[in-house]
């Protein structure tokens, strides 16, 4: 059955063992995982990619059906989920499996995946899709985290926070982080705080990298892949960032289709764009049409899956991606 994200109280109530959390947005499943979970949990945890499961097929299954009076409750938490993984669900469907509750993280599910037909329709399963987060929903999260703390931020610096976070919470909350441990030594927070700490060194070529391949300046990228010894991680932060970032060009591009006056869509855009982005963004606009956009966005998903399934190969793979227009 299918339960929206913000539905806890009736996955509590259904008290269901088996969970599909499927889309882009890792910080909604993340936090899902964390307050749905793992808060007060004092069980095993166990954590697994779905190639080690398929691979220890068996061995898993087993040991779900052995029990011991000293056993304690399990979650077990499957990663990088795809359609292979749809006979072991059938499987365990199938057992009486108790004490265990069994997490499964996937990425994008089309409409006609059959594991996620499975959990839509199977009344003794949970189906929960995660989309990208929208102003509303970081708002929220941003809100959420001032308020616990006792911190107070102007709209400004909240627009900034926001924008920085490139439509993911996860981002969102690390700026946080480094915001509440400043707040410890500082009695007042001003916009330059802000955007100090939300500008790291580690941080800034890569979204320099994201710019300057938007903005097809193939001589910079060459020189920022050069000059930076990535790693896997880092390659996924680079995916994500130009992910993110063409998915704001589409919109304003849409917009752009809409008004012709560039200027004045970039300036009322929402949520802001910062005033040092504004030229970039303009010229990415100017360079780009929106079905180039689309199909960039496209392209930058397939990456992804690339990448995670060939991890040792990650930064050949995004230099490539990169280097060519």
């Amino acid at each position: 059955m299918i339960i929206k994200n913000f539905e806890f109280d009736k996955l509590k109530s259904f008290n269901l063992n088996i969970h599909l959390i499927y889309g882009n947005n890792e910080g909604i499943k993340q936090d899902i995982i964390n307050n749905l979970y793992l808060k007060d949990f004092e069980g095993d945890l166990l954590k697994y990619d779905e190639n080690e499961v398929l691979q220890n097929y068996e061995d898993i299954i087993s040991s779900f059906l052995t029990k011991s009076l000293f056993q304690n409750k399990k979650i077990i938490i499957i990663s990088r989920a795809t359609e292979k993984l749809l006979n072991f669900v059938k499987d365990i469907l199938e057992r009486e499996i108790t004490d265990t509750k069994i997490l499964i993280k996937s990425s994008t599910l089309e409409k006609k995946s059959k594991l996620r037909n499975l959990f839509e329709k199977e009344k003794n399963l949970a189906c929960t899709p995660v989309y990208e987060d929208d102003i509303r929903s970081l708002s929220s999260v941003l809100q959420n985290f001032l308020r616990d703390h006792k911190l107070s931020l102007s709209q400004e610096m909240k627009n900034i926070l926001i924008e920085r976070s490139k439509g993911d919470r996860i981002n969102l909350n690390n700026e946080l982080i480094k915001l509440r441990d400043l707040s410890l030594s500082r009695k007042k927070i001003n916009t330059e705080d802000i955007i100090k700490l939300s500008n790291l060194a580690e941080n800034y070529s890569v979204f320099e990298l994201s710019d300057n391949y938007l903005t097809k300046n193939s001589k910079k990228v060459s020189n920022i892949l050069n000059e930076n010894n990535y790693s896997s991680e880092d390659c996924i932060l680079i995916i994500r960032t130009i992910l993110n970032k063409s998915k704001r060009l589409l919109k304003i591009k849409n917009e752009i289709d809409k008004n012709t006056n560039i200027d004045e869509v970039i300036s009322s855009f929402k949520p802001p764009i910062f005033w040092k982005e504004k030229d970039i963004v303009k010229k990415q606009a100017q360079l780009w049409s929106t079905a180039e956009v689309k199909e960039i966005i496209y392209k930058v998903n397939d990456l992804e899956a690339l990448v995670k399934k060939n991890a040792a190969n990650s930064i050949l793979f995004v230099s490539n991606f990169v280097s060519n227009y």
